[in-house]
């Protein structure tokens, strides 16, 4: 990691290896149709995707989720999410090599993930980035053999998920959420979601 910029990088095969390995990154490209928009579309329109997280600036991502509206986080408190990441994506404007949108999963890596942290910048919203990061996600954990996809999201954007194929409280599945502050008034039960 360049620690000045908080940019990760692979490290070197003579840096110790981290102490989850994580399956190799699947950088095929794979039926590009089924993308609403193609990587070589991205791609002349000055971005660049990403599937590691080599080269991200969490300083930069760290903007991001404060602009719409995410705490800001320790850059190495994402740093070890990023290490216990599944799968990831990430869309870096070519111009101030930047992240500009980011969608990650974690999981079992057989039978359930969930998807975190999507986000796009407000400046860079609209031109169909969130949709060209989360349909590349959920392609690599469909192709991974998973098929429980999940993820938590507010009111207000449920409907951009929906064509993506998510549904709120499928068959009447309620999430629920552990929460600490709730454990001994009603007998430490969790909030429910959605």
């Amino acid at each position: 990691m360049n620690a000045a910029r908080g940019i990760l990088s692979t490290p070197t095969p003579s840096s110790p290896s981290p102490s989850r390995q994580q399956p190799p990154r699947r950088l095929a490209l794979r039926a590009a149709a089924n993308f609403s928009i193609s990587d070589a579309e991205l791609e002349s329109r000055g971005f660049r995707l990403r599937r590691t997280p080599e080269g991200l600036d969490l300083e930069a991502l760290n903007t991001v989720f404060a602009r719409v509206g995410f705490p800001r986080r320790d850059p190495a408190r994402i740093r070890r999410a990023l290490e216990h990441t599944q799968s990831l994506v990430w869309v870096e404007d070519g111009r101030s090599e930047r992240p500009v949108a980011f969608a990650r999963a974690s999981g079992d890596g057989v039978f359930n993930a969930v998807v975190w942290d999507v986000v796009v910048d407000p400046s860079f919203q609209g031109l169909g980035l969130g949709k060209a990061v989360m349909e590349r996600l959920v392609d690599d954990l469909r192709h991974r053999g998973v098929s429980n996809i999940a993820l938590y999201a507010e009111p207000k954007v449920i409907g951009f998920y929906r064509p993506l194929g998510f549904a709120a409280d499928p068959d009447g599945i309620r999430g629920m959420v552990y929460s600490p502050s709730k454990q001994g008034k009603g007998g430490g039960r969790g909030n429910f979601l959605m």
